[in-house]
């Protein structure tokens, strides 16, 4: 690698095995712009769904793929106050993005905008959030995305309470997140997975019921009996094949909200009925801002909050990182380390 040169993944056409590691030069942060030397990233199902294609097939090539990361600024532009070259930051998720309740058609890091899987990445002063002290590089990759949609949802949207009754879907990033803020708000969770061994884990973390929905598929009318008449709140990450049972669960007047497909877009067999006899508020969730970033990162330094981690990859091993969270085993986050 010369001089003034970094190395960044680029995505060079869809499908995995198009990812390079290619060098570029380093850019040099302009007036109001920060250049963070990035430390570590993280993987979201997005990520899977923009590499091979599937999320916007009219997305331009090359892209540099991955929204969510931490570093260290290298460099500041002129008049840049809000952060120091050395501050610990995180870019987030919508550049732009500060406050308000609607991200429509602003474009995210990791694509179309250039990610994160870059030894440096160059962005607006604005669009950063300082970091608590008590993370590690991985931990802190972990949060633009999958943390502050838990976060988001959660406090932003569904205002839980103590005492109030959450269903969480399943046991990846997200998931993981939403049980540690809703034990952190006093609320009884329940959490389901199809692997009793995960399960185990939840419970260590917080969980207080624990379904096993490939044991159980009817478990939404479980779930509505262990709560008494339903959850006050369903963090419903499946997407179509899990919607149905989800609004099963919720209790009369309650609130789905609808996070992740990971089991696709569109839902079967979904019966309206319910819904809105039992007055069912489905809520759409798109990550969050940053004012709400910056109200979890408190959040989590004040009660030193660890994230979950489910493997590390070196950067140049991002293609098998991909695959690994690809392979549906992941129990939070998988992480690329790039920087010291």
């Amino acid at each position: 690698m010369t001089a003034g040169n970094m190395r960044a993944w680029r995505l060079e056409a869809f499908g995995r095995g198009n990812l390079a590691l290619r060098e570029a030069e380093t850019p040099a942060p302009g007036p109001g712009q920060v250049l963070v030397r990035m430390a570590a990233a993280s993987l979201n199902y997005r990520d899977l769904l923009i590499v091979d294609g599937s999320y916007d097939p009219r997305m331009r090539l090359p892209a540099v793929p991955l929204s969510d990361g931490a570093g260290t600024v290298a460099a500041i532009g002129e008049g840049v106050t809000r952060v120091a070259v050395g501050d610990r930051v995180a870019p987030i998720f919508v550049p732009g993005w500060h406050a308000g309740d609607n991200a429509e058609g602003r474009p995210a890091l990791g694509g179309p905008l250039p990610g994160v899987a870059a030894e440096y990445h160059l962005c607006a002063a604005e669009d950063v959030v300082r970091l608590p002290g008590h993370l590690s590089w991985a931990e802190a990759a972990t949060l633009p995305c999958a943390a502050v949609t838990a976060w988001h949802a959660l406090f932003g949207h569904a205002r839980v309470r103590p005492g109030d009754r959450v269903l969480i879907l399943g046991t990846g990033g997200a998931a993981l997140f939403a049980l540690q803020f809703a034990k952190l708000a006093g609320a009884e969770v329940a959490i389901t997975s199809g692997s009793d061994a995960k399960l185990e884990r939840a419970r260590a973390l917080g969980a207080d019921h624990l379904v096993n929905y490939a044991a159980d598929p009817r478990w939404g009318a479980t779930v509505k009996r262990l709560f008494g008449d339903g959850a006050d709140v369903v963090v419903e990450l499946g997407g179509g094949g899990t919607i149905a049972q989800s609004v099963r669960a919720v209790r009369r007047g309650g609130t789905v909200l609808l996070i992740g497909s990971v089991t696709g877009g569109r839902a079967a067999d979904l019966d309206l009925v319910p819904v809105f006899m039992r007055g069912v508020r489905l809520q759409g969730v798109s990550v969050g801002h940053r004012d709400a970033f910056t109200a979890m990162l408190r959040a989590i330094g004040h009660h030193r909050l660890r994230p979950v981690i489910d493997a590390e990859f070196p950067f140049e091993r991002l293609p098998d990182a991909l695959a690994h969270l690809a392979g549906g085993g992941a129990f939070g986050k998988v992480v690329v380390t790039i920087g010291d």
